[in-house]
Order: structure tokens, then sequence, then C-alpha cells
């Protein structure tokens, strides 16, 4: 019952501990209701400011200024009615009212600068500086464009007041002013302390985030416009107070080339094409979605489905003509109550803007579009992408021909391109055989040479055989033989891989064509045969010998584990691919073709790092390289040098992987190789950089390898390389950037797929970053949902202690009590079951300081009994138990006891576990040292400020001071001087 003003201000402080939103609007609307009656305004006066708050901070802009208005009649005629902190209100809430009336096209201007004058006579009464003053008069000119260069001097001269905007939001708005002068880096040196992190307050950093992100990325430092757009719109998304930011991170998802990302944006913001109480802060929102949904509809996705207002489905055309035409409307309101084109300026400036990347920037985020590609899909076999028409692609087909032939020859991976443009001018009827290409057989089979090596690549070796097969028969008929052969044996080779039924069919017939091959070769050349005849004949013959070292090369792999054991089944494998290596490295020297060489030369490293044999590697592969330097054929050398790479993390000189990878990456593309494994390289890279301890470097590599995985439908690889990611992010201390991608990896379906225990890992680390952010419902929330999930695991039951334990921390923390005793006896329970004293003991303690924090009546002896739990727990370990260290547990229960009973006063004994703290610690010896350290601080405390013995206290901290030096523990000594200067000085 609301009956009293002591109820009325009991439910407008429980109202106040809620997180703004509707649920909380609708109560302050209530309680001002409840407050009207009573005789005394003083509880109207806090409700009605409550209410106020709670619009300004939802976006209900329209009704802010309404509240004020009695706020103001109240104060003019009983202000004894308000508190010291009330009456500071009335004079600041001033700026929320004009901006708030900035915020509505139906309030003329000059209402707003009634306001304004008003302001300024009231501040002038009250003997308050008018820079708070000089500020509203610049919004207004920022916001109509007229006499915005005076209206900024005569505000940014001005000292600022108590009255003034808080520090970070004024650096926004001088950064802003750069920003539209066009200052992209005047700007941003003027934000960094804002996002930086050295300045904020409950709307900073996020909007500057917001806000910084276009300059960013104009400035050339993605990166960072990566990190701010991560944590940035996790503090803003789904806000009805934040459209305007919002629609910002939407217009930067559009212009940085991640159009998926918004997206998902826009479907998580819904409700916001709802919120219409800030007109112009709604306008901001439609603006970024237009920008975004623009972009789509000129990619050809106007077709694509998207989120838009509640009610029906929308796709991006549909939703873009209704964006449109509701900005334009508002855009027309503000310009005409302005009486200039400044609201309408700024929007056609920003749908003007063209993408600032040439490729998507990696966020390192999973999407549910992880590529809305334009073109239509490509046939059965082809690339997802086909080539495009441009100056490196002949339009005359004889020519594209002759130039795809030309690269085949060379060996160049640019053919692959170039093939496929072939076939699809066939296929499209935009070209035919022409006979000046020979004849139409020959290049049937090219055709279906390019094709299988496709399907090789998918790992549909059954297909690709089938169509090699089909080239071999055509090449026999051309009277082709070499050709035939080398296509036959490389069937033979490609199902290889495929099950042991067929293994030995498939060596015999390896046999059968080496036997075809020398028995060719000892034929005379065909009369007239040329120097490049007798080369490509030559060719073909090495890579009969190449199909036949790759067959024997999958055999030695898949008995590697049984050669680990021992050599017998495994020698006729081993044996066989030495010997197969062994001829195809000494005909390849022997005809001078040192690709050749290189292949060999790859197969035997590989093998040997499988083995263990890592330095046999390296000097394979570096020789590899060797041999692809003097080849002529660069565009080989990326793959052994990926693979040497590997070599050197495992070895602990990851500089060196770092060089290696970005010349193999660089080569690629260099190369058009597209065949190169780009995904997990720059996964391999980000490790590389990680180790390093280059952060940025770790974030960008492994940012860019999730995307491409995800691109090549490589899901689960996608999944784990964010997983790392958000390690990488969180060791360096970016937590928030840590949580936003671990939320995208458990978000929608990816949190059902993939790796259970990975994915159970993934949801640890994202309620712990949760935690660290101060988020604790959430956190518990997803401890929650991991106990559910770990409790079916009969093998780890030590995981459910653990999730359990820190669940019902993070509940403790949320002051859901209640619920934190429920999973503080489930995490006793399941140590029952499956012991991790550390973990409860610390739990156990943890609520301890909990409760003490909580304050309640009887919270000392309630964080009594959780510490005489936690004893319970120490004394029960057994002596010999692994990864537990008594005097530890010992020492941190009668810490936590000293001090809780130093918060309740009762020093002497406070000062007493203090003492058996630090006794317990000396247990430790060396690792003890640091804790020993704290435990002294504490007892020292104890001493000086509780019990006044400070010569005690002084030589106490002067003794540990000395053994924390001797130690090496600069820092603990550091603090424990600090402190006996201050006693000293007392």
């Amino acid at each position: 019952m609301l009956d009293t003003p002591e109820a009325v201000v009991e439910a407008l402080r429980e109202n106040n501990e809620r997180p703004h939103g509707l649920q909380r609007t609708i109560t302050a609307e209530e309680l001002v209701e409840a407050a009207e009656p009573f005789d005394e305004p003083d509880v109207l006066v806090t409700a009605l400011l409550e209410l106020m708050r709670s619009y300004e901070f939802t976006g209900e802009h329209r009704k802010s200024p309404v509240v004020f208005a009695r706020v103001l009649k109240l104060w003019d005629t009983t202000p004894d009615s308000f508190s010291q902190w009330e009456a500071h209100q009335v004079f600041w809430r001033f700026k929320w009212v004009t901006t708030s009336l900035l915020q509505v096209p139906d309030v003329p201007l000059a209402a707003i600068r009634g306001w304004i004058d008003q302001m300024r006579t009231r501040y002038s009464s009250a003997d308050h500086g008018m820079q708070p003053v000089a500020a509203m008069g610049y919004h207004v000119a920022h916001h109509t464009g007229e006499g915005l260069a005076d209206a900024y001097d005569l505000w940014a001269t001005r000292p600022r007041t108590e009255l003034s905007d808080c520090e970070a939001c004024e650096i926004r708005h001088f950064a802003e002013h750069r920003a539209a002068a066009g200052d992209d880096a005047g700007a941003l040196e003027t934000w960094q302390p804002v996002l930086g992190g050295s300045m904020g307050c409950t709307e900073e950093p996020q909007m500057s985030q917001a806000r910084a992100l276009l300059p960013l990325l104009r400035a050339g430092r993605a990166d960072e416009a990566r990190s701010h757009h991560l944590t940035g719109y996790r503090q803003v998304r789904g806000n009805t107070g934040m459209q305007d930011e919002v629609g910002l991170h939407l217009e930067f998802c559009g212009l940085s080339r991640n159009e998926g990302r918004g997206l998902e944006i826009l479907a998580e913001n819904r409700p916001l094409f709802e919120a219409t109480g800030a007109p112009l802060a709604r306008l901001g929102f439609l603006t970024g979605a237009e920008v975004l949904l623009a972009r789509l509809a000129e990619d050809g996705h106007a077709d694509t489905a998207v989120a838009g207002p509640p009610g029906r489905n929308w796709t991006a055309g549909e939703l873009l003509s209704h964006v449109r035409s509701e900005a334009d409307r508002l855009t027309t309101a503000f310009d005409t109550r302005n009486a200039t084109t400044a609201v309408g300026d700024r929007r056609r400036a920003r749908l003007a803007q063209r993408p600032l990347l040439a490729e998507p920037l990696p966020l390192g985020l999973r999407t549910s579009h992880t590529r809305l590609a334009a073109a239509q899909a490509a046939p059965e076999g082809a690339p997802a992408t086909a080539a495009t028409a441009g100056s490196e692609v002949p339009q005359d087909f004889v020519a594209l021909v002759r130039e795809a032939r030309r690269l085949s020859a060379a060996g160049h991976p640019g053919e692959r391109r170039l093939w496929t443009r072939v076939e699809e001018r066939l296929a499209d009827g935009s070209a035919t055989h022409d006979d000046a290409l020979g004849p139409e057989e020959l290049l049937q089979a090219e055709i279906a040479d390019q094709r299988a090596y496709r399907f090789a690549r998918k790992d549909r070796d059954a297909e690709s055989a089938a169509e090699l097969k089909r080239a071999a028969e055509l090449y026999g008929g051309l009277g082709m033989p070499w050709h035939a052969l080398s296509a036959h044996s490389r069937s033979l080779a490609w199902l290889s891989t495929s099950d042991e039924t067929e293994r030995d069919a498939v060596r015999a017939g390896l046999d059968e064509t080496l036997a075809e091959a020398a028995r060719l070769m000892t034929q005379a050349p065909t009369e007239g045969q040329d120097a490049e005849g007798r080369a490509e004949r030559e060719l073909e013959y090495l890579t009969v010998l190449y199909s036949a070292a790759f067959a024997a090369y999958q055999d030695a792999v898949r008995e590697l584990p049984e050669a680990a054991g021992a050599a017998g089944s495994a020698g006729s494998a081993a044996e066989r691919f030495e010997e197969r290596a062994g001829t195809l490295r000494t005909e390849a020297e022997r005809l001078s073709v040192p690709h050749h060489v290189a292949n060999a030369l790859q197969f035997a490293a590989d093998l040997a790092a499988r083995r263990g044999d890592t330095a046999r590697a390296e000097d394979g592969l570096l020789a590899a390289l060797a041999a692809v330097d003097a080849s002529g054929r660069p565009w080989r050398g990326s793959r052994p040098r990926a693979v040497l790479a590997q070599l050197m993390l495992g070895k602990d000189e990851p500089a060196r992987a770092v060089e290696l990878l970005h010349r193999a990456l660089a080569d690629a593309a260099r190369y058009d190789d597209t065949d190169f494994a780009v995904a997990p390289t720059y996964a391999l890279l980000g490790h590389a950089a990680s180790h390093l301890d280059d952060v940025t470097g770790a974030v960008r590599h492994l940012s860019e390898a999730a995307a491409r995985f995800d691109q090549d439908g490589d899901h689960d690889e996608a999944t784990d390389v964010r997983i790392q990611l958000a390690d990488v992010l969180a060791r360096s201390g970016r937590q928030a950037d840590a949580v936003a991608v671990l939320e995208s990896v458990l978000g929608g379906e990816s949190a059902a797929a993939g790796d259970a225990r990975a994915l159970a890992g993934a949801r640890l680390a994202l309620a712990r970053g949760l935690r660290d952010l101060g988020e604790y419902l959430p956190a518990a929330e997803e401890f929650l949902r991991l106990a559910d999930i770990v409790a079916a695991w009969e093998d780890d039951g030590q995981v459910l202690t653990l999730v359990a334990a820190e669940a019902a921390t993070a509940l403790a923390m949320a002051d859901r009590w209640d619920a934190a005793a429920t999973a503080y006896g489930r995490a006793v329970a399941a140590h029952a079951d499956a012991p991790n004293p550390s973990l409860i003991v610390h739990m156990m303690c943890e609520f301890a300081r909990l409760t003490m924090l909580a304050r309640e009546a009887d919270g000392l002896d309630t964080a009594l009994d959780h510490l005489t739990q936690a004893d319970a727990v120490c004394a029960a370990v057994p002596e010999d138990a692994e990864d537990y260290a008594p005097w530890y547990g010992r020492g941190t229960v009668h810490y936590r006891r000293a001090r809780a009973l130093a918060e309740a006063e009762r020093f002497e004994q406070a000062l007493a576990e203090a003492e058996a703290a630090i006794a317990a610690h000396e247990e430790g010896a060396e690792h003890g040292e640091v804790p020993r350290a704290e435990a002294v601080r504490i007892a020292a405390l104890i001493e000086g400020n509780g019990l006044a013995r400070f010569q005690e206290a002084i030589a106490r901290l002067t003794a540990a001071a000395a053994r924390c030096r001797q130690a090496g523990l600069q820092e603990a000594a550091h603090i424990l001087d600090a402190l006996r200067q201050d006693y000293t000085k007392r």
C-alpha cells in the first residue's frame, strides 16, 4: 500500500534500483500519482524528479518538460520542500529541458529560446556561472545551423562551473564540433580521454564511441573502430534513450561493409521503430538504418528478408521505402520549425557517404548473414564467386581460352579464375567453341580437368575422379597419351584418400600407370617435336610420379599411429613412400624441374613433422623453398612457408613465424591463389602475434580468420577462432570486447552446434567476463545455464562444483540472495561428490565479504557462519590432497574473518585473526609472501585505526616492508611503506 509518505519513499528507493526502461517509467508515473495527495510536497518533489529522470533516460523527451514545469512551480512556491541535492537538480535540469525541446519539432524555437532566457535569469539570480547557459545556446545553434561560430566561441571560452555538463559529455560536444568541421584528427585527439577510458559517466563512453566510429575509419584506425563498435554497441542496444547511437552503429556497419552485422542490429532493435518520444533521435536511428538498407539495395539485396517494425514481414527494399518516407517527414518537420536546412543537410550528407573500406572490416563476430553475395549461385562444381569482367580477364573468348592455357602451362594459380570464366561463358551461351582453339574435345577435356580439381578441393573425391576419367578418355581420343596418363594417375591418386576397400586397387592401378609412363619415356620423341613439346611430356611424366608419391604419402600418414608404436605394420607404407618420393625428386632433378623437387621435399617434410622430427621437417621445408625460388614459380612458396611457420611457433620463434605467414598471404594475394588456405593462415598469424604480445595484430588476424572461415562455410572452425579471440582480448584487459565476441558465439543456433565442451568453456568465459564488467545478474544467468549443462557430465563433476560456486557468488553480487543461497547449497552438494576445496573456501569467504557489504542487522553472524563452514571444509581435506595448499586455505579464512570482525569494530578479535592469517601464510614460504604482506597490512590497520597502537603498527610495517623488498616484492613494500609513513605523521 502506498498510503503513507514513508511507503512512497521506500517504493521510490526500490524503483531507483531498477534499470531504466518501460517498467521503471510506469512505476515512476504511478508513484507521482501516489505522492500527490500528501499535505507536504517533499515526497512529490522527489517523485517528479525521479519521473523526469526516467523520461530523460528512456527517450521520452516530449514528456520531460511538462514534468519539469511542475517541479519549477513547486520550487517557486515551496522551496523548503527541496533537499540540497534536489535544489541543485532544479538548476541542473534546465539543460535537460532545452535539449528535450529541441528533440520535438512541434515546439517552436521561440519557446526553446524562452526557456534558455528563463534559465539565464534564474542562474543569474542564484549567482551561478553562465557557461551552462552558453552551452544551451550552442546546442540550439548547432541544431539550426545559425550563428554556430559565435555560439561556440561564447560557450568554449567560458570557464566551467558546478552546473556545467560533466567533462566527458563536454568533450563529446567539442569533438563533434571538430568532426563536423571536417577535422577528424582533431576530433579524435579531443575524444582521447573518453575513448581511452580515463573519463566517463552514465552516458559515456558509449555515446562518444558511436560518434567516433566513422572518424576512426576515415583516419585509418580500423582496429580502434572495431573495438569501439564491439563495446559501445553492447551499451546502447535495445535502449530507447540511445536511438541515435544505435543508428550510428547501423551506419558504421553499412560503411565498413558489414551489412550482415547491420541486419542483426536491426533485428535486435525492432522496438526502436515504435519509439516516438524523441523525434530527433528517432531521425538519427532511421537515417542510420537508411544508410544500411540503401547499401543492401544497391548491392542487389532489395529482396533480402530484414527485421522492421513489428507486425509484418519486411524485405530490405520495402523497409528502405518505409524508413525513407518517415525520415523525410521528420526532416521536413524540423527544417520547417527551424526555418533552415541544417537537419536535412546533415541527413543528406550521411546518405551520400560511400563505403570507407574496399573489403569488410573483420569484427570477430558471428552473424547469421556471413556473406551477402550479389552474384547468382555458381554452376555445380564451380567456386562460390566467379571471376568478374575486367582488364585481367579477356573479353574475347579465344583470347580468354588461350590465356587460361598459358597460365595452366606455367602452373599459375590465376588459371582457376579464367577457366571458371570459360565454363561460365559456355554455360550461359555468351560464347561457343571456336576452331581456332583446336578440337572441341580438347576444350572439354581441359574443363573436365579443372572441374575435377574443384571437386577435389571440396573433398568430393569420387566426383573428382570421375571428371578426370572423362578427361583421360577425351585426351586419349585426341591422341594425347601423356595427358591421358596424367589425368588417369591423378584420378587414382584422389581416390587414395577414400575407404580401405579401394586402396589396393588404387595401388595396383598406380603401379600400372608408372609402368606405362616408364614405357612411354623409352620411346623416342615424336618426329618434329620441339623443345616445348618435350618439356610438356616431361611435366606430364613428373605429374604421374607426383600422383604415385601423393598416394604413398596418404598411406604413410594413415599408418603413423602404428608406426609410433612398432614399425612393423607401417614399414611397407613408409618404405613405399620413401621410394615414390625419392623417385619423384631424382627424376625432377634430372629433368631440371625444381617445383617437383619442392613437391617431393614437402611430402617428406610433412611426414617428418607428423612423426615429431621437427629438425628434419624444417630442413626439408627450407630446401623446398629454395627449390621454389629456383623454379620461377614463386606462387608455390605460400604453402611450405605456412607449414614452416607452424614449426617456428612450436620452436617458440613467433617473430620468424609472423614473417613467413605475412609473405605466404602476400604471395597468395599477389598471384591470385584462391585455393590457398587463407583462413587457417590468418588464425596461425593471430596466434603468432599473440605470442609476440602484439594484441592489436592478434585481434586483427583472428577476426579476419573467423570471417573467412564463415565465408568458407567452416562455422565450427570460425567458432573455435572466436573463442581464441575472446581469450586474447580478455587476457589483454579488453574484457568488454571479449564479452561481445562471446555473446555472438553463444547467440542463436550456434549455441547448440559445435563442440559441447568448447562451447561450455566459452560460456564460462562469458559469465566471468560479465561479472568482471559488473554485470552481475547476466553473469549469474550464464553461470546457471552452464550449471544445467555440465550437470549431465558424469565424467567431470568438479566442473559442476566450480560453476555452481561461481553462480552463487555472482547471484550474491547481484543482490539476489535467495537464489544465491540455492546455488550455494548446490555448490556444497557438488563439492561432496566432486571435491574442489579451494573453490568452495573461496566461495564461502566471498559470501562472508558480500554479507558484510550488504550491512544487514545480522550481517556479522551470517558472515562468521560462512567462515566457520569454510574452516570445516579446510579441516576435511586429506593431507595428501593434490592441487590444494592447506596453509593458503586457512590463511584466507583467517584473513576474511579478521576483516569482518574489524568492520564490526571487534578489533581485539580481528587482530588475533589477522595474526593467525600471517602465521598461516608463512607456512607457504616464498609462495605465501604476497598474501602474508596483505595480512600484515590489515593487522596494521586494525592496530592503528582500530586500537590506536601506532607504534606497534609502525614496527610491524617496517619489518614487513623490509621482508617484501628482500623477496623482490617492491609494490607490496611500497604499499606498506605508505601506510607506515601515514602513521608516522600522526
